[in-house]
């Protein structure tokens, strides 16, 4: 009960209190951190995925200039 005590309402913000002893604002919206904590997950994800994509492609790129210069060598042997 003593920690309840701690926390005063911050005007304006039905979901925000300050902790008196830290001066610390603290967030009481547990749906809202949740829906954050997932947006957080689903960008990381993408992020991660693009990140794949782009290693991808340049491994691509690599194996494209690779085959080019075989061709170009076995062009000029002939």
């Amino acid at each position: 009960m003593m920690e309840d005590n701690r926390k005063l309402k911050v005007e304006g913000y039905n979901n925000l209190v300050r902790d008196s002893i830290t001066n610390g604002i603290i967030n009481t919206d547990r749906n809202g951190y949740e829906s954050y904590l997932q947006l957080r997950k689903i960008k990381k994800r993408d992020s991660n995925r693009i990140d794949k994509i782009e290693s991808d492609l340049n491994s691509l790129k690599n194996d494209i200039n690779d085959i080019k210069s075989l061709l170009l060598n076995l062009s000029k042997n002939n």
